[in-house]
């Protein structure tokens, strides 16, 4: 199978970055950082993850470059020492050793690139922050991207059931299937996950972000009421959607900017894209176009992302143009 490799590196730092998360979740989130709003755990996390995952990109593909969403700049001050010692000390926990902070900070920044080389991945370390910070959904995502096009996605979704197993990992390669495994059994090849096959958009459902600041959800209720669909969204955080539009838990899911400016990052949508697409899936923007991952970190000629089960994804494309005029 083509990407045979990438696939399995890209499996095994996930599984690791999510063992790391569910660490941090574990020993640093307590009711007190939660009262006071302190987002050091996920901070922690953020860094710590990005840091795992590059490690082990870096080591199987040295040519491959990573455009993350994190740089150790912040991590580097005096003020931040603390900080900074809580990631290496995580890193070297997971990867099972006393770890160089400068080699851990160097891992940090693997993800620097531009995203203007051929090939490279891109990765969101921890996608959904308030999800993460309440013990609910979240997502670690990584795609491999070549020529402007994604051709490999892995999701870890650590707080996604599969079947009665708490934390699911969901993968995908360019004309391959989509499947969803257990995070926590690494023998098993996984169940193949097919989107919903609805084709009456009326019996769709909609998938939307648990934080209203993410898309314009009045719109969304607009948009619902045109389509005649009644019932309640799926409301969940972070690339997780994709993840549940994927394996059948909703239909659509839109993500509509809240305000004309915005312009999407890829590391948000490449990994979930791929997943719903191999699905049987369609992802398009609002307007109905491809995404354009040739543009570096920024879907620059995009706006808004809409993925659907395929069948009805016109029908919503034209009830977004007719709400939004």
């Amino acid at each position: 199978m083509k990407y045979a490799k990438e696939l399995e590196v890209a499996i095994h730092a996930v599984r690791a970055a999510a063992n790391l998360c569910r660490s941090v979740q574990a020993n640093l989130i307590t009711a007190e950082t939660l009262e006071k709003k302190d987002k050091s755990p996920v901070t922690v996390a953020d860094f710590a993850s990005q840091a795992i995952v590059c490690s082990h990109l870096q080591q199987a593909f040295p040519q491959d470059q990573v455009v993350g969403e994190e740089d150790s700049t912040d991590l580097q001050s005096h003020e931040q020492a603390p900080l900074r010692h809580s990631v290496v000390t995580h890193v070297g926990e997971e990867l099972g050793g006393d770890l160089d902070e400068a080699q851990v900070l160097n891992w940090i920044d693997h993800g620097n690139a531009d995203g203007t080389q051929a090939r490279y991945w891109t990765l969101d370390p921890i996608d959904g922050t308030k999800g993460f910070l309440r013990g609910q959904q979240y997502a670690i995502a990584l795609a491999l991207i070549e020529q402007g096009e994604v051709v490999l996605g892995v999701l870890g979704c650590p707080n996604m059931l599969v079947g009665e197993q708490l934390g699911a990992l969901f993968t995908a390669t360019k004309g391959g299937v989509a499947r969803m495994l257990s995070l926590s059994d690494i023998d098993a090849r996984g169940e193949r996950i097919q989107v919903s096959q609805v084709t009456a958009v009326n019996q769709a459902r909609f998938c939307e972000s648990v934080e209203s600041g993410h898309s314009n959800q009045s719109e969304s209720a607009q948009i619902a009421a045109l389509l005649g669909i009644a019932t309640e969204p799926y409301r969940i955080d972070s690339q997780c959607k994709y993840a549940a539009v994927a394996r059948n838990d909703a239909s659509i899911y839109l993500r509509l900017p809240t305000n004309a400016a915005y312009q999407e990052k890829i590391w948000d949508h490449a990994a979930g894209k791929i997943i719903v697409e191999a699905a049987g899936g369609k992802v398009t923007d609002m307007h109905g176009n491809v995404l354009d991952f040739s543009q570096g970190p920024l879907l620059s000629n995009n706006q808004g992302v809409v993925a659907t089960c395929g069948a009805i994804h016109d029908q919503v494309i034209d009830a977004i143009q007719r709400v939004r005029g």
